[in-house]
């Protein structure tokens, strides 16, 4: 059985971070570990409350992974503060991991923010170029371009940007955009676009987090990074069609939608 780790921030009403991440391995049949970043106090109307976990214990859960049940894929998602992101860079290097995905979390569906202003720049110094992919979604790509991205010419200019930190591939979502929902990945300097139809639905909670877990979960086993990418795409297009309406705001979507 395949193994893929996620290092990324607890959701306690169960529709996104790790949470979401052992979901989508789950129904992956893959076997799914977790690094805790932190808690979050948070449902689907809401970010209400977050603790950070201590640097040293972040790093004391990745080396109790690492020195016994080896990942074949990691999938790295909320990192709250520079301290955390430069010990997740320190032992992913030290470790080896491949197949890693960053998923470059930053504000939440609901509009919470999830990241400490001085951490964006540890995590284009740090742990960016560590990545074999990051997932950015349009404000998230503005916010580490500096500029507006507004449609799909700005989407290839922001990757080919990104493209100066994170030499392997970059997929930036195009979930904001008003006219389509296509993404784009850049990889060794070419576009590959997927285009997919927009689900007509409020109930997003947890779609960066389930999509960045279902492409790790590709490439642990052994899909190409493209193949990766389109078979995630087609996975969460049916959770979000399965139509599950939970909570009082952006609800969840069903992981499990085919099992």
């Amino acid at each position: 059985m395949k193994k893929v780790l996620t290092i990324a921030g607890s959701d306690c009403s169960g529709g996104a971070g790790i949470q979401a991440d052992l979901k989508t391995m789950t129904a992956h049949k893959v076997y799914g570990m977790s690094v805790i970043t932190a808690l979050t106090a948070q449902n689907t109307t809401g970010v209400y409350g977050i603790f950070e976990t201590d640097p040293a214990f972040v790093a004391q859960q990745l080396d109790c992974v690492f020195t016994d049940i080896v990942p074949d894929a990691v999938k790295i998602g909320m990192v709250s503060s520079a301290e955390i992101i430069r010990v997740i860079a320190q032992k992913l290097t030290q470790y080896h991991a491949k197949n890693i995905v960053l998923d470059p979390v930053m504000v939440a569906t609901s509009g919470g923010k999830l990241i400490a202003d001085h951490a964006a720049e540890a995590m284009i110094s740090d742990l960016i170029p560590a990545a074999d992919l990051i997932t950015p979604n349009l404000p998230e790509a503005e916010c580490l371009c500096g500029f507006s991205i507004e449609e799909k010419n700005g989407m290839a200019e922001a990757a080919r940007e990104l493209s100066r930190f994170c030499k392997k591939g970059i997929l930036i979502k195009g979930g904001h955009l008003s006219d389509t929902a296509d993404d784009l990945l850049y990889v060794n300097g070419t576009l590959h676009w997927f285009s997919r139809e927009r689900i007509d639905t409020e109930n997003t909670h947890g779609t960066g987090c389930t999509l960045s877990s279902a492409i790790a979960c590709n490439l642990a086993m052994g899909f190409s990074m493209e193949e990766s990418v389109k078979n995630a795409k087609d996975y969460i297009t049916g959770a979000l069609k399965a139509g599950l309406n939970l909570g009082k705001g952006n609800g969840p979507m069903n992981h499990c939608y085919a099992l």
